[in-house]
């Protein structure tokens, strides 16, 4: 049953390939070309090649310098440098003209007024009224040294003048002292201790001729007395005098 289709097909197979076979020997002995085909795709790149020889070294090539260019502007002022050590000693100078000669000095003509007393006295002093210095400190100086008098612990100006006054006083615990210029309180100083003290003060005061400065003490003090060791002293002199 299967025997008749077998056949037939290979029949036909034989006869298809004749007619090829046929085809391709017809276009071989002078037919037309057939239509280019479609190209193929790229195949795979191929493998590297073995390395070459060595090339000959090429010339050594020479530097070229163009003309020199124009200057450019200058930049901005760099910041400030560091201080530079101190330089050596430069040499003397030459000497300068001499000055005038100085007139004669005269102390006559100088106006002057200064005192410097202590007091040493046993009893404490009243409060609020001028305490008396009774003791010069310079008593063996010249007469003009040993400054004016101060009577009852007032200092009355005499040249009209800025002066400058200074006191020192010893105490215990506490004590309380002003500086009064004519009825006028100009300072009041107080200071405290545990023991013993020395407080001081000074003050610079303009004066008229007839102006007074005393020393006076408070109620709120307690002024050492009755110890020949302890001294109060009180100073003033003339810094210079005005018109």
């Amino acid at each position: 049953m299967m025997a008749g289709p077998h056949w037939l097909s290979c029949s036909t197979a034989v006869f298809l390939l004749l007619v090829h076979i046929t085809a391709v020997i017809t276009q071989s002995c002078g037919g037309n070309p057939g239509i280019p085909g479609i190209p193929g795709t790229h195949g795979p790149n191929g493998m590297d090649g073995p390395k070459g020889e060595t090339g000959d070294p090429g010339e050594a090539g020479q530097p070229v310098r163009g003309k020199k260019g124009s200057p450019g502007l200058p930049g901005p002022p760099g910041r400030p440098g560091l201080k530079g050590d101190v330089g050596l000693t430069g040499p003397p100078g030459n000497q300068g003209q001499s000055g005038e000669k100085g007139r004669p000095f005269n102390p006559s003509n100088q106006q002057s007024s200064i005192f410097s007393y202590k007091r040493v006295i046993s009893q404490a002093p009243e409060f609020d009224t001028p305490m008396n210095f009774n003791r010069d400190i310079l008593p063996e100086s010249d007469e003009q040294l040993q400054g004016q008098l101060l009577p009852n612990g007032t200092f009355t100006c005499a040249i009209k003048g800025v002066y400058f006054f200074s006191y020192h006083v010893s105490a215990k615990s506490r004590v309380c002292l002003k500086l009064v210029k004519n009825s006028d309180s100009h300072m009041t100083l107080c200071d405290t201790s545990e023991g013993f003290l020395v407080t001081s003060g000074s003050a610079v005061l303009a004066l008229e001729t007839g102006d007074t400065v005393s020393l006076q003490a408070t109620k709120y003090n307690s002024i050492v007395t009755g110890q020949t060791s302890t001294s109060h002293t009180f100073t003033g002199f003339l810094i210079f005098p005005s018109a």
